[in-house]
């Protein structure tokens, strides 16, 4: 501020001992101040209080305070948000997050004084309300946190300060509960200044308010400025904030200092005088200075500032709500891939497959967002000699996950831990094999057109037919002659017809050769006719196969059934570690495919695979036969010619769509048993209006044909997609701005909370979660109120 210069003195006190307090301040006031700021604990705050109203010095408080009826308190006032407006925010909060069971943790006995509107609202609203407390003088939380999860307190409003925040907060993650299934509150005003980045990619739900207007130029050039003094000075003990972040406190006395600088500024007669805690003499110009203190108004680094000049409270502040902001991603094909494209992509626009298609028609008709991430193990979900599950299965158990949409098979002992709709796809397991490579042509290559037998048949029938034309050249007349045409009253004749010339002419027959012997008798020119006719039709067929067979190489599968494969050694085969098809051969008690499990569970560190993708690896480079279902077989083969189907389904089974017993959607659609009907009337919409259609999905092979759906999704669209296999889950969440900073706290737009705010907007109820008809933004900058977030994985067997 130009032309002004302020003179301060700093003290540094016990915040609980409220003598030392007291001196230090009487000290202050005798060396002639116009105004003391703090302390910064409520404890002491009072004492000091006391000794400026005394004397008439104007008291500057930048924390909160116990609140006091003592209408003498005139000389004071405070910056920081009166308390029972944040209250009331609070509430509007939990009423337009539609929760009815809440879970308060504060600190010490202040924290029930700040939240005393939310506290009395179960006699006004249908809340039920939880409230415990930290242990004190303890950072160890987990002992609460335990009780919290196993009681499935999945809504939770903690008071307390940033530095417990940020200790809280490593706890909650190190007891799993950072989750999709939890939101947590926080009335600290410090939580943007937090270091989150270890909790980005939990899908947690995190909210709090936040004071300093950071979208201001003004401000952000300041705190800009401030930071970089901050990063400059020596490092300070970990308090769990970011490196030069400015905290509302500095915030807070920030504005408070301009304020008196103000003041000051039109106060231009006033003067100091130095005052004493024992005569009682107050300062003369300390009421004049007060009023021109409460006069002020000014935008400053925490919003507008103005004060009620009865009891010195700010009023007409803004708050911004804030949430986490998470991102993440992963992929299985066919059901999700990356989407291949020249310009960037981003959010669920980097995917296509299958279940993204399936997944946008089911949030058209439920109501919900989803987004892709990564699933934590990579499993599927298979159960141990313990009972334990793992995979896709336990995230859905422990409520990690709202929803499964994905290859989830149906089987019973899911059926115990999980809920499943009606199957949307119908499968079975299969052999995946690698075609046999081609043989060269051998030397007796040229046989092969015809069987060993037809060959057989053939010389055979050679023989014969010489055979009989030998013993009837031998009776007809006809075929005698004189071998002397000179001499004819020669009595010697021949026959050129013996057995030797009838097994040639045969043989010359059969080549088409031809030979010098003609038969001259009927009969045997009848033999002849008949053998030539033969010849023919066998040297036709021959000739029209034998080019196929030189010039086709001959694939022959060593196996062609399971049967095979279990009744050898010398070809591994295997299945995806803990997923369905693993699960069926362990469970089954059909002989042959107990074989086969007795051989996979021999070489389990062999025989099972992490993933399709490195089975289907296996299969091109070893020789190895994985079993996986039919569906992925068909997609895999399809796009590598290398791959091959062996014989037909092992069994038939379902995909469905998975869901805890205790189901996100069961509590936002009208309680318990209400979710697994909801996917089955989506699906069977779906399915009744062509939006999504297995039999021609563009990344799914088949042969049956599907109208066009009624919103454009066409069945017949060709998948452009690039394929990189790998384990994936679906995850909601409430954000649809491509532009959010990744990772950061973004809140372009603020409900302000003037006073006495008004109730903020409460999510609609029924089947279709539509928008409230309001405004309140959390993540992006023009979009009405979210739906409630649903948590839904993708996966393949």
């Amino acid at each position: 501020m130009p032309n002004t210069t302020l003179t301060y003195d700093i003290q540094r006190i016990n915040l609980f001992d409220s003598f030392e307090a007291s001196r230090r301040a009487c000290d202050q006031l005798a060396l002639g101040v116009a105004a003391l700021f703090g302390p910064a604990h409520s404890s002491s705050v009072s004492a000091v209080q006391s000794i400026c109203n005394a004397l008439e010095v104007p008291h500057i408080q930048t924390r909160w305070k116990h609140p006091t009826a003592d209408s003498r308190d005139a000389f004071y006032i405070n910056l920081y948000p009166d308390y029972a407006a944040i209250s009331r925010a609070v509430l509007d909060l939990v009423l337009h997050f539609n929760w009815r069971v809440v879970t308060v943790v504060y600190e010490d006995s202040t924290g029930l004084i700040r939240l005393q509107e939310l506290i009395k609202a179960p006699s006004r609203y249908n809340i039920k309300i939880k409230i415990r407390q930290l242990p004190p003088g303890n950072k160890d939380a987990r002992p609460l946190l335990k009780e919290m999860k196993k009681g499935k307190e999945f809504y939770v409003i903690f008071d307390c300060s940033h530095e417990t925040a940020a200790e809280i907060l490593k706890q909650i993650l190190s007891m799993g509960m950072m989750t999709e299934y939890y939101h947590y509150f926080f009335t600290t005003l410090d939580l943007f200044a937090l270091d989150l980045e270890p909790y980005r990619y939990s899908g947690v739900n995190m909210t709090g308010f936040r004071l300093l207007n950071i979208e201001s130029p003004h401000v952000s050039a300041v705190v800009d400025k401030w930071s970089m003094e901050r990063l400059q000075a020596p490092p300070k003990p970990e308090t769990g904030l970011l490196d030069g972040m400015m905290t509302t406190e500095a915030a807070l006395m920030y504005d408070a200092v301009y304020v008196v600088a103000v003041a000051s500024q039109r106060a231009a007669q006033m003067t100091v005088s130095s005052l004493q805690c024992h005569r009682h003499k107050p300062w003369r110009f300390g009421p004049r200075f007060m009023n021109l203190i409460k006069e002020a108004r000014w935008e400053g680094l925490t919003g507008r500032i103005t004060f009620n000049k009865t009891d010195g409270l700010r009023k007409d502040f803004d708050l911004d709500i804030i949430s986490l902001k998470e991102e993440g991603t992963e992929k299985e094909d066919p059901y999700v891939m990356y989407k291949k494209s020249d310009k960037p992509l981003y959010g669920n626009d980097r995917f296509e497959g299958y279940c993204l298609d399936l997944l946008k028609e089911l949030s058209n008709i439920l109501g919900f967002i989803y987004e892709v991430k990564l699933v934590s193990d990579g499993k599927y979900g298979a159960q141990n000699d313990k009972g334990e599950w793992n995979g896709m299965v336990k995230e859905l158990i422990d409520h990690k996950a709202d929803l499964a949409v994905a290859p989830l098979t149906i089987t019973y002992v899911r059926e115990k831990v999980i809920d499943f709709s009606k199957p949307f796809m119908t499968l079975g397991i299969s052999i995946l094999y690698r075609k046999p490579n081609g043989t060269n042509p051998g030397v007796f290559s040229f046989l092969n057109p015809l069987s060993p037998d037809i060959w057989m048949y053939v010389l055979l029938a050679c023989l014969g037919v010489s055979c009989v034309l030998f013993v009837i050249a031998r009776f007809t007349p006809y075929e005698w002659y004189n071998p002397h045409p000179c001499n004819p009253d020669s009595d010697v004749v021949e026959n050129n017809f013996t057995l030797l010339n009838s097994f040639w002419f045969g043989v010359g027959a059969l080549m088409q050769q031809g030979s010098e012997l003609m038969p001259k008798a009927l009969s045997t020119r009848i033999v002849g006719g008949i053998w030539w006719f033969f010849t023919l039709i066998i040297i036709s067929s021959y000739t029209a196969n034998l080019a196929a067979f030189l010039t086709v190489e001959r694939m022959e599968s060593p196996i062609d059934s399971a049967d095979d494969l279990a009744k050898q050694t010398k070809i591994e085969y295997g299945a995806v570690r803990d997923g369905s098809t693993m699960t069926f051969f362990k469970k089954s008690k059909i002989s042959t495919y107990e074989k086969m499990w007795a051989f996979m569970s021999s070489r389990q560190q062999t025989a099972l695979v992490k993933n399709n993708d490195e089975g289907i690896q296996r299969v091109l480079t070893t020789d190895y036969a994985l079993l996986m279902e039919s569906t992925s077989i068909e997609y895999v083969t399809q796009r590598n010619c290398n791959l091959t189907q062996i014989g037909g389904l092992i069994d038939s089974k379902g995909y469905g769509v998975g869901t805890p017993i205790v189901s996100f959607f069961q509590r936002h659609h009208g309680g318990a048993g209400h979710f697994p009907e909801a996917p089955e009337e989506a699906e069977e919409e779906v399915e009744d209006e062509g939006e999504v259609v297995v039999a021609e999905h563009p990344q799914l092979p088949a042969a049956a044909h599907a109208e066009e759906g009624k919103h454009g999704v066409s069945s017949r669209a060709g998948g452009q997609g690039g394929s990189l296999p790998g384990d994936g889950a679906l995850w909601g969440t409430p954000s649809r701005s491509s532009e959010a900073p990744r990772g950061s706290w973004f809140n372009p737009e603020v409900q302000q909370l003037k006073g006495s705010p008004r109730p903020m907007f409460r999510r609609s109820s029924g089947r279709r979660l539509a928008p409230p008809p309001g405004r309140l933004s959390l993540l992006t900058p023009s979009a009405p109120l979210s739906p409630p977030r649903a948590s839904l994985y993708v996966l393949s067997k």
